[in-house]
């Protein structure tokens, strides 16, 4: 399948000779990557290659060795706390397991950001809550439940509600179908489809799912070799002269998950 990629425009983040060691171990060196406002960039590589370090190092939970981040033109630990703060409200995460608060209810996990950081009072807090459960898509029910007695993809949509509480311009999402079934994660896909293109998201994904990448990315980065080896479409990734990438995308589950869209597309 062949995705029409969407017109570049500016860079909302810009990653320059990035490092990352611990230790003795170097997982990323001299590494760049820009992504750009509105679209949909996809991050793959063998484990150990350093995805979720490099999403963590972009929103600040990792300080590294080495290179610059900026983010909305701003390198974020050179800011005074307060404007950093404000730039950091501008991102939505959701953690690979969702991170969800155990005791509390889904409406709490979600209101809390609201209070914490938008000073909202409890009620109003719950009201917009619940306002982002349902663009999550998650029902009623669902509301005054914790986390314990939902489903991995409910969980999944809660820590997205959640992720959207401050309305965020930037959405990172890590491995967010791992341990969906095939329904659920094609469901997801599109929900995250459908709100970078109503809520104009730029969306940073972490992903092994090639389901994921052959139906909603403008692009893909693959780390390999200590950096981002190729970004670009899938269609030109796919076809770049090397070997994890061949094996990744041609064997036997790439070509079903590109066969996938392929139908999806003609339908």
């Amino acid at each position: 399948m062949s995705r029409v990629p969407r017109a570049p425009a500016e860079a909302v983040i810009e990653v320059r000779g990035l490092g990352n060691r611990f230790g003795p171990q170097s997982v990323h060196e001299n590494l760049d990557l820009d992504v750009y406002k509105g679209e949909i960039l996809a991050v793959v590589g063998g484990s150990g290659s350093g995805k979720s370090v490099l999403l963590r190092s972009i929103i600040g939970l990792r300080q590294p060795s080495e290179g610059q981040v900026r983010v909305f033109g701003q390198d974020l630990p050179s800011l005074p706390e307060h404007q950093r703060s404000l730039v950091e409200r501008r991102f939505g995460v959701l953690f690979q397991k969702g991170a969800l608060f155990s005791s509390l209810t889904v409406t709490e996990n979600v209101a809390l950001p609201l209070i914490e950081h938008a000073g909202l009072s409890r009620p109003d807090a719950e009201h917009l809550a619940a306002v982002k459960l349902a663009l999550a898509g998650l029902p009623l029910s669902a509301a005054d439940k914790y986390p314990s007695s939902l489903s991995g993809g409910m969980i999944k949509r809660a820590a997205l509600a959640r992720a959207l509480a401050l309305d965020p311009d930037i959405l990172f999402l890590d491995e967010p179908t791992a341990g969906l079934d095939p329904i659920g994660a094609a469901a997801f896909d599109q929900l995250i489809l459908t709100l970078r293109d109503a809520l104009g998201l730029s969306v940073f994904l972490v992903t092994h799912d090639l389901d994921t990448l052959y139906t909603i990315t403008d692009r893909v980065a693959v780390l390999a070799q200590k950096k981002v080896l190729v970004a670009d479409t899938i269609d030109v990734v796919s076809e770049t002269d090397d070997a994890w990438i061949h094996e990744y995308f041609h064997g036997p589950r790439g070509r079903a998950a590109l066969d996938a869209a392929q139908q999806l597309n003609e339908v």
